[in-house]
């Protein structure tokens, strides 16, 4: 008789070891067969109301990914408030269908997809009552590495599904998903692990709960950071205004004695006219007496200086 747990299973894989259902080509799991690795890597369905009520103490909102039509039921049980598609499961229209008519929202990461393949499973989405969707960009490759992102496909998928876009980042550490964020990525999906040494199908990819904490603030910082197009001097900047150039006396200046490149210049602070103006003056007569280190004013311009 097969075990509770292997039954669990069914709808990811089948318990056979044969060459197709056994991993290879050059991955972290080469050898295993899916379910072995599944069964290492599924999370007990009776964590769930345990992991629920531990995420609303916390008011963190936890859901699942399911891999049947009988995990969508019972995470319906459990009230989810949403669905994530894994990236594998993106061309199993009818699993995706069963997601969508529960009206929750979906996360469909796009791992290996073809650009067709993502649109079909938007449509399938959609035609099934589903109005609440947001696309992950994805490579499934386990690390991935940065130059496999192409985070530009966030920008892509975005102008062209006219839905929320983010990222399932794979890579080691925390600079991609950063960078996401910066390119407007609104989800950051990444594999966290308690302490990476203690082994797990995804823990050397996986980050450790003080590295997510620096992603956390990095990706607030972020956010902060982008704002909206802006030019002038911002609250912030006020201070430094002050060190921007201008012009000033740089020798002293007897009335009617004519300014010239030694004796007018434009340095820091920014007290006097704006450097802009150092043609208009040079060649002109000083009005009066200017001392060294005079903000120069346009009272002091006076008329040009006979030939």
């Amino acid at each position: 008789m097969r075990s509770a747990r292997s039954l669990e299973l069914d709808g990811l894989t089948l318990d056979v070891d044969s060459p197709d259902f056994r991993i290879e080509g050059g991955t972290l799991w080469d050898g295993r067969t899916l379910h072995d690795l599944y069964d290492e890597a599924a999370m007990p369905w009776d964590w769930q109301p345990k992991l629920m009520a531990r995420g609303e103490e916390l008011g963190v909102a936890v859901f699942s990914s399911p891999f049947d039509a009988t995990a969508v039921a019972f995470l319906e049980q459990q009230a989810v408030p949403a669905y994530k598609v894994a990236s594998p499961e993106i061309v199993d229209t009818g699993l995706i269908s069963a997601m969508a008519r529960t009206g929750k929202p979906l996360i469909i990461s796009t791992g290996m997809a073809s650009f067709d393949e993502i649109a079909q499973a938007v449509s399938t989405t959609r035609a099934s009552g589903g109005s609440q969707i947001a696309l992950l960009a994805c490579s499934s490759a386990y690390p991935a590495p940065p130059e496999s992102i192409n985070l530009a496909t966030i920008d892509h998928l975005r102008s062209t599904f006219d839905m929320p876009v983010g990222l399932s980042d794979h890579t080691i550490g925390i600079e991609v998903p950063i960078a996401a964020v910066a390119r407007g990525a609104d989800i950051i999906e990444k594999h966290v692990t308690l302490d990476r040494n203690a082994g797990g199908p995804d823990s050397s990819f996986s980050l450790e709960t003080t590295d997510l904490k620096l992603l956390i603030d990095a990706i607030r910082s972020v956010e902060a950071a982008i704002g909206t197009p802006t030019y002038g001097p911002s609250e912030y900047e006020t201070a430094s205004v002050a060190f921007r150039r201008s012009l000033y006396v740089a020798e002293d200046v007897e009335t009617g004695e004519e300014f010239t490149e030694s004796n007018i210049r434009s340095v820091r602070p920014s007290g006097g006219l704006a450097p802009s103006h150092l043609e208009r003056v040079i060649g002109r007569r000083a009005t009066r007496r200017l001392a060294r280190g005079t903000p120069l004013s346009w009272e002091d311009v006076g008329e040009p200086a006979e030939a």
